[in-house]
């Protein structure tokens, strides 16, 4: 039997790590902590923990450098702490590759709950207990999603996509006509937690970037009301 999801915790403040550790392990969560980047870096080369809640400011490496770092390798969830309550932080941490965004002061109970969230948008397509669904693979034209996999392709090259945009792009597959606010997106990719407009257009922007990459074209937009999967 699978043991407590390990979230790594990376903080330079000792304080922030302790109420932090305290709060996920109270939840049922094992925690590892990282002062720094490099640090940070270092475990996950040890051992690669089920999430990790990143600070965006810390010294020898910021968090958002080691997004970047562990994006070129890994899609673990990764949910940034910052003390800034800065827009532009916010949405480059989500454009590097973060599946959610926490400002400081925050409470203890918020995080754990958006822990949670990410985790089981991480863990839901991986169940093995449910029967097969039907929707295993999704596929229009030369977009792929293989949900049991966790995987997305254009043709036959596979596209690596986080948790976050991995959900937005299936619940846009799933109803290839329709034309989807950006709220009832939210409620697909985020369930209970509530994100800003900005956050899934930063979310939509990264996919964009991904697939145009690769030649792909997936997300257009619909003026004055969200998006919908492309038709080409």
């Amino acid at each position: 039997m699978a043991g407590p999801a390990l979230i790594l915790v990376v903080d330079d403040d000792p304080h922030l790590r302790e109420v932090v550790r305290f709060a996920l392990e109270q939840a049922g969560f094992s925690v590892e902590e990282a002062a720094d980047g490099r640090a940070a870096l270092s475990l996950v080369r040890e051992r690669v923990p089920s999430l990790v809640v990143l600070d965006v400011m810390m010294p020898e490496l910021d968090g958002l450098e080691v997004c970047r770092q562990l994006r070129q390798t890994l899609r673990v969830p990764i949910v940034f702490l910052s003390s800034r309550d800065d827009e532009v932080d916010r949405i480059v941490g989500l454009e590097l590759g973060g599946d959610d965004y926490l400002s400081k002061p925050f409470s203890p109970r918020e995080l754990v709950a958006r822990v949670r969230a990410v985790l089981r948008r991480a863990e839901a397509p991986r169940e093995t207990e449910r029967p097969a669904p039907k929707e295993e693979i999704l596929q229009r034209g030369r977009l792929r999603l293989d949900l049991g996999q966790w995987r997305a392709y254009w043709g036959e090259r596979e596209v690596v996509l986080t948790v976050t945009e991995l959900n937005l792009l299936a619940a846009l597959l799933r109803a290839p006509g329709k034309a989807f606010t950006r709220e009832e997106l939210m409620e697909r990719a985020y369930e209970d937690v509530v994100v800003s407009d900005r956050t899934i257009d930063s979310h939509v922007r990264r996919i964009r970037q991904k697939f145009a990459a690769v030649g792909g074209d997936v997300i257009e937009t619909v003026h004055g009301l969200g998006y919908r999967l492309a038709s080409r």
